[in-house]
């Protein structure tokens, strides 16, 4: 095969399995045709979140329809680490870079919630979700983030698994901070970023009273939402090993 280029990737639905095909659709074909340029015979990198990342060529490509052959796994499917991520949501621009951040960071779960000083009224999903998907193509990420439908806080906590604890970023006296509070408690976590207003004192209060719930500082200064968000993806990933 051709020298690879670490850009020629593509994220599909269908199973992967040596020297089987894959039908692309109209909007896939037309990225490998009109946006990278591919003719018949080319080859790239695919992969589904289920069967590794596979070498293929392209057998077929118009703007409108293209064809896959599938050589041979390159690499096995590995689990991804098992960190959430809820955030409220944040302007446009702003919360796609976050997004894509997130998924090159290695989150596993993107959870927007709405709290009392959430200004964006409105999240567009399916743009969230194509960031993701862009992400994990570009990174080399054998997967794709689950990224969920925004919630309120309440919800949030009221659905939240027990057994995984939820570290608050929330500047307040009993907080650790976030490298401590990852030391001293094992497990699997989520991380809760608040809106640019930071949280109401009462939704800080309600929190509080679920036992799976910590809160922790990111620091002596003050970070806009995005950057608390990957700053604590960062430390997080670094202190449990997901990174060694």
């Amino acid at each position: 095969m051709s020298r690879l280029k670490p850009a020629t990737r593509l994220y599909l639905e269908a199973d992967l399995v040596r020297d089987g095909t894959v039908e692309l659709d109209r909007a896939q074909a037309h990225f490998l045709k009109t946006v990278l340029r591919l003719e018949s015979g080319a080859s790239l990198l695919v992969f589904n979140g289920r069967d590794g990342e596979w070498e293929a060529s392209v057998s077929f490509l118009d703007k409108k329809a293209g064809g896959l052959s599938l050589e041979r796994q390159r690499r096995p499917q590995e689990a991804s680490s098992d960190l959430w991520l809820a955030f409220a949501p944040i302007k446009a621009g702003r919360i796609d870079w976050l997004v894509e951040k997130a998924t090159e960071l290695g989150v596993s779960r993107l959870l927007p919630v709405i709290t009392r000083r959430t200004v964006v009224e409105r999240v567009k999903l399916e743009r969230l979700q194509a960031n993701a998907r862009e992400a994990a193509e570009q990174s080399e990420r054998l997967d794709i983030p689950d990224v969920l439908e925004p919630q309120s806080l309440d919800r949030l906590l009221q659905s939240w698994p027990a057994e995984r604890r939820l570290l608050v970023a929330a500047e307040r006296q009993r907080a650790q901070p976030l490298p401590e509070a990852l030391a001293s408690e094992l497990g699997a976590y989520g991380l809760l970023i608040g809106p640019e207003g930071g949280f109401a004192p009462e939704e800080l209060e309600r929190a509080a009273r679920f036992p799976f719930v910590s809160f922790v500082s990111l620091g002596p200064r003050i970070l806009r939402a995005e950057t608390a968000a990957l700053a604590a993806l960062a430390v997080t990933q670094a202190v449990t090993g997901a990174w060694s």
